[in-house]
């Protein structure tokens, strides 16, 4: 009886809390609804935008992918206290050059303990603001947590840099973080128009086709096939622990976008086909970047994706 009577008790306060739960739903629901920061990610927008009509709609947190939509673009120096503080502003124009860096914690003294991500503790990235001169480097750090990167010869212009780390200590342990910086190379610039957005492009006498229609800011899959004078690639070798590494920035913001491999390394040979797992938080035009290796050789390859 005693059983019976807790659960009976147990099973009326399970109903209250739902009807709390549905009226509080319900107050919110009759409230203000032209609060953008309300949204994930929308709080981080450059301009305003005009409520939505259509109150009953699901929120942009519940769509797949919503919640990082400007939050994990790059676009940011600092997060969660850790900041990207350079050494440089400018860098030389058509020479090898260093580019010097530490990554600030909360505390203000910089982070020396960082937890290796696919093979590496920094993954460095370098694109110019018409998106060419893409430069992926794994940069050294000192003892003092400056790191290091070389850069090859960078073209006059406006460029950023990113960093994507993970911090192995501190309150931001665990968690992956992408911040940038912009760098002047002094000179001329000659700004290079965005190809057309196309399915495949050739590298090395490599045909890279990418197959998939993501939607901005929700998740999809992306396959990626390599071939080589009309026949399938079957020896491509690790890099960086997955087959191929892939990584996308927005034209016009140059906002960065690392799309994660599916596809397990299984041996020392891989492919044709590839995985992806792609987020894309915004439309337009992105333009991605392949890097995969064969032959102990890296290659790149390079093509625009249209997103809707």
């Amino acid at each position: 009886m005693f059983a019976s009577s807790r659960f009976a008790l147990r099973r009326r306060a399970v109903a209250a809390a739902g009807t709390a739960a549905a009226l509080a739903l319900t107050l919110a629901a009759c409230g203000s609804s032209d609060d953008s920061s309300s949204m994930p990610g929308m709080d981080h927008g450059a301009k305003a935008s005009a409520p939505s009509s259509h109150s009953a709609s699901p929120s942009m947190s519940d769509m797949p992918g919503m919640d990082h939509m400007a939050a994990d673009n790059g676009l940011s120096d600092n997060k969660d206290g850790y900041r990207l503080t350079p050494h440089d502003a400018t860098m030389p124009s058509g020479k090898r050059a260093a580019y010097r860096f530490t990554v600030n914690g909360p505390d203000g003294k910089p982070v020396t303990d960082f937890a290796v991500d696919q093979t590496k503790r920094m993954h460095f990235y370098a694109i110019r603001s018409d998106l060419t001169g893409f430069q992926h480097i794994h940069p050294v750090m000192a003892a003092d947590g400056t790191w290091t990167a070389d850069l090859t010869s960078l073209a006059p212009g406006s460029w950023r840099m990113f960093a994507s780390f993970t911090p192995d200590t501190g309150t931001g342990k665990g968690k992956d973080f992408v911040l940038s910086r912009t760098v002047t190379v002094p000179g001329t610039p000659t700004k290079t128009p965005l190809p057309a957005g196309a399915g495949s492009a050739e590298v090395d006498g490599y045909t890279v086709t990418v197959k998939g229609e993501p939607m901005a800011g929700m998740a999809h899959p992306l396959t990626v096939t390599v071939s080589k004078d009309g026949e399938p690639v079957t020896d491509l070798q690790p890099y960086l622990d997955t087959y191929a590494h892939l990584t996308a920035f927005h034209e016009g913001d140059a906002a960065f976008a690392h799309l994660h491999p599916t596809t397990e390394v299984n041996g020392e040979q891989g492919g044709p086909d590839l995985s992806f797992h792609a987020e894309l938080p915004t439309s337009g035009n992105w333009r991605l970047f392949l890097q995969f290796q064969t032959g102990g050789k890296l290659h790149t390859a390079a093509l625009t994706l249209p997103v809707g």
